[in-house]
């Protein structure tokens, strides 16, 4: 039976709880090592938590995991000076990672979602990303995947961010999808052909091998880390397309192919399951919502070795957004409703099968800062909380490629560490309250 306690979900409350007041500059790494005395420490999620730990960071690097509360004047040469942070009341986990964001925006009724389409520039989306990276930073996730965004503003936050001139998570960005004319991602579905704007190949949907090869290296070009597809028709696209296949089989296999010359992994959104089917066939490295998968979806999947990420967080809220009269226009409202209620009850049967999990939640779809309700979700699907976390930190590293500097509390890795109320083995809705965030060895909750 799920152990976590009931929780009554308000995505705003949890907004409110997460997002203090506006940040100044980020500060820069520490020169003198921190010390950190840890009540609980959950070092390597699926491992047993070391009880009174002591965590030695030097720059942004973990220097040493101890056991014990250890005296700072026993661990350095005499005259070295260093800092300690008293944690010794909270429950520690590897900074938290979610595989699917979209920070340059969020989810605004249709009469807003126009208006802004037809008179804001990238820059607004630039500015936005900011105040939602600082949430999502502040939420406990240090690190994401932004699979999907206009133009250069991920491109730009992300740079920025490792620059450090604003605070948010480490990025791995995709830049706009790689999409069909006429397909889920194709920003320019229902607008007049008067106020199509012109698009490169950076941009614009692609059709045929050729051109998808075309847009998959414009992209590299531009300097994303990996490509995001649309395999599927999609929930917010206004387009009666439905959910199912888009490309064809050999658009999707060019573009798993040119990604892979380029050094780059693809992550494909699919919801139905012959689009899933195609896209693991391909060679993706991830399916993106999985909403319809089947038998041979899940066989397929274990035979890859592909990822599923759920984002039940999103399934949740279009469905309830699809009550409310006037929030999606009904070419999104049918779809809507028809994919909420599915989506976690397909998580729910992949996990059974062994389907490998990275966290993700599709947040810009809901909001900002709420991300830790997937754990919730996940939960009540019937994964673990041991699992839980190792979705969000040791599958996640894995899928995105950074297991050697992030995932797990050991020698050698990034120092991102993020502190709980309570322990999130015996309750899940401690994400959702998070009291401590490090990252790069940087304190920027505490």
């Amino acid at each position: 039976m799920p152990r976590t306690a009931p929780l009554a979900r308000s995505a705003g409350a949890l907004a409110a709880l997460i997002a203090p007041p506006f940040f100044a500059a980020p500060a820069s790494a520490e020169t003198e090592p921190t010390v950190l005395h840890i009540g609980t420490l959950h070092a390597v999620p699926g491992e047993a938590p070391i009880r009174q730990a002591t965590v030695v960071v030097v720059g942004d690097t973990i220097d040493r995991v101890l056991d014990g509360y250890r005296d700072p004047a026993d661990l350095f040469d005499p005259g070295v000076e260093s800092r300690t942070i008293d944690l010794k009341d909270r429950f520690v986990v590897p900074g938290l990672m979610d595989c699917h964001t979209h920070l340059t925006g969020q989810s605004v009724p249709v009469g807003e979602r126009m208006r802004r389409q037809m008179q804001e520039s990238e820059a607004y989306a630039a500015i936005d990303g900011v105040v939602y990276a600082h949430r999502t930073l502040m939420a406990g996730f240090t690190t994401v995947r932004n699979v999907g965004s206009g133009g250069q503003t991920g491109l730009a936050l992300r740079d920025r961010i490792n620059q450090g001139m604003v605070p948010g998570p480490r990025m791995f960005v995709s830049g706009p999808s790689v999409t069909v004319t006429g397909g889920h991602g194709d920003g320019t579905n229902s607008l007049s052909p008067a106020l199509r704007p012109d698009q490169g190949p950076e941009t614009a949907p692609a059709d045929g091998p050729a051109e998808v090869r075309r847009a998959v290296r414009a992209r590299v070009r531009e300097g994303v880390d990996l490509i995001k597809i649309t395999a599927t028709g999609g929930v917010l696209s206004m387009t009666a397309a439905g959910v199912d296949q888009q490309f064809f089989d050999d658009e999707l296999e060019s573009i798993v192919e040119a990604a892979r010359m380029m050094g780059r992994k693809v992550a494909a959104h699919a919801h139905g399951a012959d689009g899933i089917k195609a896209a693991l066939r391909a060679g993706v490295a991830s399916i993106e919502h999985g909403t319809y998968l089947d038998d041979e979806s899940i066989e397929l999947f274990i035979q890859t070795g592909a990822y599923l990420v759920p984002t039940i967080h999103a399934g949740k809220y279009v469905e309830e957004k699809a009550k409310e009269d006037g929030y999606y226009p009904m070419a999104i409202r049918s779809k809507a409703a028809a994919v909420g209620p599915v989506i976690q009850g397909a998580f729910g049967r992949a996990h059974k099968a062994g389907v490998k999990v990275a966290f993700g939640t599709d947040v810009g779809v809901g909001n900002h800062g709420t991300n830790a309700l997937e754990f919730v979700y996940m939960h009540e699907a019937g994964m673990s909380p041991e699992d839980c976390l190792k979705t969000a930190t040791i599958n996640a590293a894995d899928l995105i490629g950074v297991s050697d500097k992030l995932g797990t509390i050991e020698a050698g890795k990034l120092a991102d560490l993020v502190g709980l109320d309570s322990d999130p083995m015996q309750d899940v809705t401690a994400y959702q309250r998070v009291m401590f965030v490090m990252k790069d060895g940087v304190v920027y909750r505490e």
